[in-house]
């Protein structure tokens, strides 16, 4: 169990750091409605800039929080629960604007595993 553990933890650390570090500024075809970046997924939503930098702040620290709790798991629920509650809110935003089922996919995916993180 802990080997599959440490897998989650590089997949979802690995997966936010390349959408917020690499990926910011490329469209995918995961992005909500059709956006080109970040910065226009969240204009979006409805959502500001300033709410977009924080977020990301938040999502790259959990990432990396998670990551250091392969070595350090005494931070693992605080840094899964904490992802877990951006996903939900990012699977929120893709639910307000009505987005297509498979932008939700990833934001569904990493919930799912932060929580496994959390529970196990």
């Amino acid at each position: 169990m802990e080997y599959l553990k440490i897998i989650v933890k590089i997949i979802i650390s690995l997966s936010v750091l390349n959408v917020w570090l690499l990926r910011a500024n490329k469209k995918t075809s995961w992005r909500g409605a059709n956006a080109t970046s970040l910065k226009n997924e969240f204009k979006k939503y409805g959502l500001s800039e300033t709410t977009m930098k924080i977020v990301g702040f938040v999502k790259i620290t959990l990432a990396i929080l998670i990551a250091a709790s392969i070595f350090y798991p005494e931070i693992e629920n605080y840094s899964a629960l904490g992802m877990a509650i951006m996903m939900l809110g990012a699977i929120a935003m893709h639910f307000k604007i009505k987005d297509e089922f498979k932008c939700y996919v990833p934001s569904l995916l990493f919930f799912g595993l932060s929580l496994f993180l959390f529970f196990f």
